[in-house]
């Protein structure tokens, strides 16, 4: 099992942080670190932002993404309802792929049908 200090785990991440620059104008970036796993954070960069999480756990060879509509509760504290999440993705380059969809609305989309089914 490899750990936060693995120059694997290091090399992993920076390849993706690499190929996330092209939003640095949109997101803002955070990694964390975990006791099973590392995730990279993206806050987006408006009045009504969303919250993307990265994850891999230290034990998996595939990644999970979730996404979040932030909400302030009484103007100070903020709240985080799930929008979009899908696990096993196999590759960086679906990561991407499926990044790409969840930043262009893919989670937005989903929220708003389910919403509008729920109603009729």
């Amino acid at each position: 099992m490899n750990d936060k200090f693995s120059k694997d785990i290091q090399t992993e991440i920076n390849e993706i942080l690499f190929r996330l620059e092209k939003w640095n104008n949109y997101f803002d970036k955070n990694i964390e670190f975990y006791i099973d796993g590392w995730a990279i954070c993206l806050r987006e960069k408006n009045l009504y932002p969303r919250y993307i999480t990265i994850f891999k756990s230290y034990s998996s060879n595939t990644y999970s993404i979730k996404s979040f509509e932030v909400h302030l509760k009484d103007y100070k504290k903020e709240e985080f309802n799930e929008l979009y999440f899908i696990k096993n993705i196999s590759n960086q380059n679906k990561l991407l792929e499926e990044l790409n969809a969840v930043v262009y609305g893919k989670d937005l989309v989903k929220k708003v049908t389910k919403i509008y089914q729920n109603s009729h």
